[in-house]
């Protein structure tokens, strides 16, 4: 049938790349809708009878690439792409959770999961439990006297890299019926997957974009938890875009370069800090001195790229530090290309009682940083230049 301009424009000329002939880099499928030839093929795809994709907010090729990936990395089945990191930890909870239940969080978590946890969820009923991660004898206990559904945690914690003992955690969690989400973001999907975690959270910002330009969030898990949240988490609508999945595929494809460069020079920086007499103490797993080393040495393939550190003058002397950095940019997240540093007390953990602030080591001269893939010279120089200008030596 010969087609009229105007209807051309709408139908254009199909190519399709022979078997034979594929592309290097995987296309972006930036369509929200796929068809079928007919109702009855429709019919089996949308009853499960059939492969194939229909809209893109449950599932897209573009996003299946970058799921498929991440679930392997991670060491399990199955994956859900979010736009965001946040958008994990407040799809899964609401998936899993419901009025009367309770969830055991811990007071060195991400500020929004305890957000969610004790206010969102708390609106619909749901009750919890804040911990610190370290109190091993209160997890045992509130596992044993109260029926709980979910346990949320994450290690290292943010900002002060505690670690958290995940063989303890999940081991009680599991006697006790509870179902284990761990936000490991910090660590990345090469860390934890030997671990008996039920469900692991990213924010796909951080380390597997790698560029500070695109977000996503994402839900690994077996097969068969992934298949009880889907509906929920597709119905809440948190869909990451296909082109923002083509750009974390990209990044992922430095992960492990970027990842290994920066945990080099977090190992150098630390020491180099730690060293250093204006520096009260550093927080950094990698390092023999820091509480839960043996811990994170026995969990952990590295140590991560968040280097944590306690100055003596408070709020003051780590305003001034982080103001006279050079190489460093006074911005949030962390994982990326560019090393970041923010005075801890910008990361939040002010809603915290202060018992458990003070157990979480947040302290007013805390300073945050996440190195990036830059010369390891030039950071510790600008980092000693820092420390100069707020206390001079000799």
């Amino acid at each position: 049938m010969r087609m009229k301009r105007n209807t051309r424009v709408n139908h254009p000329p199909q190519v399709n790349v022979p078997p034979d002939n594929r592309a290097l880099v995987a296309p972006i499928y930036q369509s929200v809708k796929f068809s079928f030839d007919d109702v009855q093929q429709t019919e089996r795809h949308l009853r499960g009878e059939r492969e194939g994709f229909f809209y893109s907010r449950t599932s897209n090729p573009t996003l299946r690439q970058l799921e498929l990936l991440l679930a392997e990395l991670q060491g399990r089945e199955a994956c859900l792409l979010t736009g965001s990191g946040v958008a994990t930890i407040a799809a899964s909870l609401l998936s899993l959770c419901r009025s009367g239940d309770h969830i055991l969080a811990f007071a060195e978590s991400y500020g929004p999961t305890r957000y969610i946890v004790q206010h969102l969820l708390a609106k619909y009923g749901v009750a919890h439990t804040l911990l610190s991660i370290e109190d091993t004898a209160g997890i045992e206990r509130v596992l044993t006297a109260t029926p709980t559904r979910v346990v949320i945690f994450e290690s290292p914690t943010n900002p002060v890299t505690k670690i958290a003992d995940i063989e303890h955690l999940t081991a009680h969690a599991k006697a006790a019926g509870a179902l284990t989400v761990m936000d490991n973001t910090f660590a990345g999907f090469h860390n934890h997957g030997h671990l008996p975690v039920d469900i692991f959270l990213h924010s796909l910002t951080k380390f597997a974009s790698g560029h500070s330009d695109v977000m996503g969030g994402a839900i690994i898990a077996s097969k068969q938890l992934i298949a009880q949240m889907t509906k929920d988490v597709v119905s809440i609508g948190p869909t990451l875009d296909p082109h923002a999945a083509f750009l974390i595929q990209r990044g992922m494809r430095t992960y492990f370069l970027r990842y290994e460069r920066q945990c080099v020079t977090a190992m150098a920086i630390s020491r180099m800090l730690e060293a250093d007499a204006r520096v009260a103490r550093v927080f950094y797993p990698g390092l023999a001195s820091h509480p839960q080393h043996a811990l994170a040495k026995q969990q952990m393939s590295d140590f991560g790229a968040v280097v944590s550190f306690e100055l003596n003058g408070g709020y003051g002397e780590s305003d001034r530090f982080a103001n006279a950095l050079k190489f460093f940019s006074m911005a949030a997240s962390l994982g990326s290309a560019e090393s970041l540093v923010m005075p801890a007390r910008l990361l939040g953990g002010l809603d915290l009682p202060a018992a458990l602030r003070a157990t979480a080591w947040m302290t007013p001269g805390l300073v945050r940083m996440s190195i990036g893939i830059e010369d390891e010279e030039d950071l510790i120089a600008d980092l000693k230049s820092a420390l100069n200008e707020i206390a001079p030596t000799g």
